[in-house]
């Protein structure tokens, strides 16, 4: 069984945890999020703790993942999640008109990302952006699907890369070489 499903989420104060219809339903200061409770499992809520428990004394995968899930989205509605991109290269660069981000990265056009419901993008700079909201999934996808407009070229590095990332380079074509 999951060590660390064993453990009970703590649950702080402005947050309520309910389950209902195999549901599990988070309200805090950032807003709502709900989950399925997974096959095999059930949540149980008292004291202030959320505790998952396993039906089967057999090894049960979604055991771990709930309890995992519950803890994201209790952190999500009281401290958010957020990923933070980089564009690198020469004249590429973001900006927000409304809900929508509009990116230069070398195409012949703009290329444009409507930001979705509970997702919060602001352009700190012109080459710096951030992905902000209480779902740690939708905003890793969210800053996934940016990414991914344009990932890092392995030669001179340019494109969108995650805050951190490191880029592995390759040399370049070496002048000269004969066979």
């Amino acid at each position: 069984m999951s060590r660390v499903g064993k453990r009970p989420v703590p649950i702080p104060g402005g947050v309520t945890v309910t389950v209902a219809d195999e549901q599990v339903r988070v309200k805090g200061p950032r807003g709502e999020l709900l989950h399925p409770v997974l096959a095999g499992t059930t949540v149980v809520v008292e004291g202030g703790e959320a505790k998952v428990s396993s039906e089967r004394l057999t090894r049960n995968p979604a055991f771990g993942t709930m309890r995992a899930k519950i803890q994201n989205m209790v952190t999500g509605v009281t401290a958010g999640f957020s990923k933070t991109l980089e564009i690198v290269g020469t004249g590429y660069r973001a900006a927000m008109e409304g809900r929508t981000l509009v990116l230069q990265l070398g195409f012949s056009h703009p290329v444009r990302f409507e930001s979705p419901e509970g997702i919060t993008i602001k352009v700190e700079n012109p080459t710096r952006i951030l992905v902000s909201g209480a779902d740690k999934a939708q905003v890793g996808q969210v800053a996934a699907d940016i990414r991914g407009f344009r990932p890092p070229e392995p030669y001179k590095g340019k494109g969108i890369k995650y805050e951190g990332e490191y880029i592995r380079r390759k040399a370049g074509k070496a002048a000269g070489a004969t066979t």
